[in-house]
């Protein structure tokens, strides 16, 4: 199957290229974003494959089908931005990889608590300076605390398992869940929010979940809790949240995700102008830290990413049953 990798950085191909050794498959390259504009890119290919920020709506769909491609492959575990309902009318198959390495994210989201907790990063650049002094890097012993799960997928599990040995309290809430994992004990929302120290946030974007934190979910969390964003974006309300930073009752804002980040994430703009205001009034606050979605970037990841990638697209030209497959 020849295939056209929308969004691409030398990471994609350096991995993709190692595995694709045992599919074979015709693989090509680009570091354009996949929009209702460069759908046209595809013209002769059978198959594209995307990213997390690359938006397919019903104008993209339409436009791949003009150019001839019979599915897409999404490199990511998420599919809130695809319109799977448009591309079943058009016989567009669409898969994903459900899951990499969920330890990834779960590790990545300790990271950003244990960071924003023992300001890590501030020490770092002070004894660069020369500056040996603690003043104002004053944490707080995550032993003990109340450290709430929003989501009990894998990556909520894996979470859970990691953060077991650190003698806290951990809850969780998950919708659909009726049972959780070792000494995880499940709540309602309200109930989260009401006790938690630290909420770490592992649920996909739905309906229903759009903007879970907003300012009436701030309103109900302890005093100067902890949020930590590793899901999706959308799932936080970034206007509540810098409400609730403004006024205190947000204590530390972790992200790893960002509700407009398809226009920011996984480029350098660090000699551009950056235009969107509500991302420069979160990186003002001491008390907030941002990743630009880095979590999923290990090396264990990425292989994992490409190995089921390429057997998704290896499984529908050979006609293979395959799980992975969401039309």
């Amino acid at each position: 199957m020849k295939t056209l990798f929308f969004s691409t950085k030398s990471y994609d191909k350096l991995y993709f290229d190692r595995v694709n050794v045992h599919y074979n498959q015709v693989l090509d390259y680009t570091e354009t974003a996949l929009d209702a504009t460069t759908a046209v890119l595809a013209n002769g290919y059978d198959a594209v494959c995307t990213f997390v920020n690359d938006a397919i709506d019903e104008a993209v769909l339409h436009a791949l089908k003009k150019a001839g491609i019979k599915v897409i492959a999404l490199r990511c575990a998420g599919f809130n931005q695809v319109n799977l309902d448009e591309a079943k009318k058009l016989n567009i198959a669409v898969v994903r990889v459900p899951a990499y390495s969920p330890h990834a994210i779960a590790e990545h989201a300790l990271a950003l608590i244990m960071t924003l907790n023992r300001k890590t990063h501030k020490a770092y650049n002070r004894v660069r300076e020369g500056n040996f002094s603690l003043e104002r890097l004053t944490g707080f012993d995550i032993y003990g605390k109340t450290l709430g799960i929003v989501g009990l997928g894998k990556i909520g599990h894996a979470f859970a398992e990691v953060m077991s040995g650190f003698g806290c309290k951990l809850i969780a809430y998950d919708p659909v869940a009726t049972t959780a994992p070792g000494r995880v004990l499940l709540v309602s929302f309200d109930e989260l929010l009401a006790q938690s120290d630290i909420i770490s946030v592992h649920c996909p974007l739905t309906p229903e979940t759009h903007h879970l934190f907003n300012d009436d979910s701030f309103a109900k969390m302890k005093q100067s809790a902890m949020l930590i964003n590793t899901s999706r974006g959308a799932v936080v309300d970034t206007d509540a949240a810098i409400r609730a930073l403004k006024s205190g009752k947000l204590g530390y804002l972790g992200l790893d995700v960002y509700e407009q980040e398809e226009k920011l994430f996984f480029r350098d703009l660090s000699e551009s102008v950056i235009q969107d205001d509500l991302l420069l009034r979160l990186m003002s606050f001491p008390n907030v830290l941002i990743t630009s979605h880095q979590g999923f970037f290990t090396a264990e990841a990425l292989m994992e990413i490409a190995h089921v990638t390429l057997q998704n697209l290896s499984d529908i030209e050979n006609n293979v049953t395959n799980a992975n497959r969401l039309t």
